[in-house]
């Protein structure tokens, strides 16, 4: 027998073969996000950012969710329409239209 021959056969046996790994995934344990009353997630948010805020949603854009850090200004994130683009409204009411923000899927 060559050396490339017995490499390549295969040797049936009485053990388990393994199940595929596709089949071994465990199922999501996240659970998904709380629905935030919108009117909580206002609150806190500075004058200039509530107004850019009712602006930004008269073009259909929607308020996601708003990060809180510690000593910091409150960070409210959009959404468009789509859900395909999302903005950051800085403290001072301009527009970040390029976080650096790590979302999850």
């Amino acid at each position: 027998m060559s050396r490339s021959s017995a490499q390549t056969r295969v040797i049936a046996g009485p053990w388990h073969t393994p199940a595929p790994a596709a089949a071994a995934h465990a199922p999501e344990r996240r659970k998904p996000a709380p629905v935030q009353d919108a009117d909580a997630m206002r609150a806190g948010l500075t004058p200039a950012q509530l107004t850019t805020l009712e602006a930004l949603e008269i073009f259909q854009w929607r308020l996601a969710f708003v990060r809180r850090p510690l000593f910091r200004a409150p960070i409210p994130v959009l959404f468009d329409r789509d859900g395909t683009r999302h903005v950051v409204i800085e403290e001072d009411g301009t527009l970040d239209e390029h976080p650096t923000l790590k979302l999850r899927a």
